[in-house]
């Protein structure tokens, strides 16, 4: 008798959307489960070792190069795959969610990358998880256009030739997607994001000369790079594509992963491209794992942790040596200044300071680096311009001069700053206008003229968290405690509504955006993720 074929993945809880049934095909959602049925085993494991190793974490207050993998940072001979064409210059990245608008702007920027985003960017509706993925196949087939209902303006792609490199980045390992189940669990959201966009248009990117490229984000140790490496190797044999042609950038953005870099690498060398340095999930990173440390990991304001900061300087400068070791590009970090139509002064203060930071980025040896508006792809294009040339990159800058120590990493305490009162305040009130856009399904949200996503909600309520906990004292004299939290939100909550009205104030979610920044920044459980317990409350 032979065996009952698998059950067929469930679409739960879901209500319809317009041509969905070209994104959730029979044959794509098969795919989907069998994804899931292959590697969730893996990625369960790999979250349990995640709590292992911060448990370790919170016993010696250290972390170290591994032992166990001393013989292939030892090893000179290895190098990751040459970079595909349509990768070689990635000198300016634009990164932003998979609307329709902004799919058509992001392509059209000027850029030489797209970061078409399903992460930190994009608030995981159903709506944006499946509507996203259709955005990217009517971009790819030219189907796409975007009038917008409140100005009037018109939205349409231009010559392919001039067109972004879309590099997508699906959901961290952490995440589940709960509308799609196989055998009544809930799929990783990693597997919805890269299956389906995998599924429909691997083939298609390759008759366009390009090929599926992938960011990975939140991952924190090499095995997690073994276990994509093996879903890449399955995927590409099941649609009968050469292997290699997936590509992923991998981002280090927590603390364990920058001492495994050069094992990352190796773990996806044959579809390996490059690291990126972030900034505000490393912070949140170390903040996490060392939030047992004492005093000296306790993080000033996030704003005065810049990237010239000295554990900072350590992280991007290894980064840079390590990629360009391996011949792989190295990806800088994030300009989120937001341009103001209204106040020309500010422009032009912010856009100094973005040039200065993307001239040192280009000067230390980057390859690239990203932005959040396409006002801002000219002044990171003129920076790297001005050292690359003609150049599609700068790999064969070793940087061999650069030499790390273990410590340097976790050297918070190497920053001459503390935390103000304002920079509570701040991360209060970020915390709890972000939260808010996320709970209507906005993942990319401007605020105070800079464009923040999830991983900027993480470091506000994890500075809080750990300003309470440490019992910080300000430098006027009040001491960090929930009361004083539960007081500034309050305040902001109140300033909110006399901002917006009342009838704005009570269409939104504020007093839930509210409620839930005070209890992942007072709870003396530390949530691992904000994004699980918002997700809970995520409509749609």
């Amino acid at each position: 008798m032979s065996a009952a074929a698998p059950s067929p993945p469930a679409i739960v809880d879901a209500e319809p959307l317009p041509r969905q049934e070209e994104v959730l095909t029979d044959a794509a959602l098969a795919f989907v489960a069998e994804l899931h049925r292959r590697f969730s085993p893996r990625r369960a494991e790999l979250l349990a070792r995640r709590a292992a190793r911060r448990a370790e974490i919170a016993r010696t207050s250290t972390l170290d190069f591994l032992p166990e993998t001393a013989a292939i940072r030892a090893d000179d001979s290895w190098r990751v795959a040459p970079s595909p064409a349509a990768l070689d210059d990635r000198r300016v990245e634009i990164t932003g969610p998979t609307d329709r608008k902004m799919t058509i702007n992001a392509l059209n920027s000027g850029a030489r990358v797209w970061l078409a985003d399903f992460e930190d960017a994009s608030a995981p509706t159903w709506e944006n998880v499946v509507l996203g993925q259709l955005n990217l196949i009517d971009a790819y087939t030219r189907n796409i256009d975007f009038t917008d209902p409140a100005s009037g303006k018109s939205y349409a792609l231009r010559p392919d030739e001039e067109l972004a490199t879309v590099v997508v980045r699906p959901r961290g390992w952490h995440l589940d997607e709960r509308h799609v189940e196989v055998d009544g669990e809930q799929v990783p959201g990693a597997f919805v994001d890269f299956g389906l966009y995998f599924f429909h248009n691997a083939r298609r990117l390759l008759d366009l000369g390009k090929g599926p490229y992938f960011y990975l984000p939140k991952t924190e140790s090499h095995l997690e790079a073994r276990l994509w490496n093996d879903v890449f190797v399955f995927a590409q044999d099941h649609v009968g594509i050469p292997q290699g042609t997936v590509r992923a950038t991998v981002l280090i953005e927590t603390i364990t992963a920058a001492y495994e870099m050069e094992e990352i690498l190796y773990e996806l060398r044959d579809h390996a491209s490059g690291l990126n340095a972030g900034r505000w999930d490393y912070l949140f990173s170390i903040v996490k794992n060392f939030r047992d440390g004492g005093p000296r990991f306790v993080l000033p304001d996030r704003n005065a942790v810049t990237m010239t900061a000295p554990f900072m300087r350590a992280y991007t400068e290894l980064l840079v040596r390590t990629c360009h070791k391996r011949g792989a590009h190295a990806i800088g970090g994030m300009a989120a200044f937001i341009p103001s139509r209204r106040d020309p002064e500010v422009n032009k203060v912010a856009f100094e300071k973005v040039r200065a930071d993307k001239d040192r980025e280009a000067d230390d040896g980057f390859d690239g680096s990203w932005v959040a508006h396409p006002d801002l792809v000219p002044i990171a294009m003129e920076s790297f311009d001005r050292v690359l040339g003609d150049r599609p990159n700068q790999k064969d800058r070793l940087r061999e001069e650069v030499h790390v120590e273990a410590a340097d990493l976790i050297a918070v305490d190497s920053l001459d700053a503390r935390p103000t009162y304002p920079g509570l305040v701040n991360a209060v009130q970020v915390g709890i206008r972000y939260i808010e856009a996320w709970l209507r399904g906005l993942g990319a949200v401007a605020i105070f003229n800079l464009m923040e996503d999830a991983a900027t909600a993480e470091i506000s309520r994890s500075q809080i968290w750990q300003w309470i906990n440490a019992g910080v004292e300000f430098e006027n004299g009040e001491k960090a405690t929930p009361e004083l939290a539960r007081k500034i939100a309050a305040e902001e909550l109140d300033g909110i509504r006399k901002e917006i009205g009342e009838q704005a104030f009570a269409a939104g979610h504020w007093q839930q955006a509210h409620d839930l920044l005070l209890t992942v920044a007072l709870d003396d459980d530390y949530a691992d993720f904000l994004t699980l317990p918002a997700y809970r409350q995520l409509r749609g």
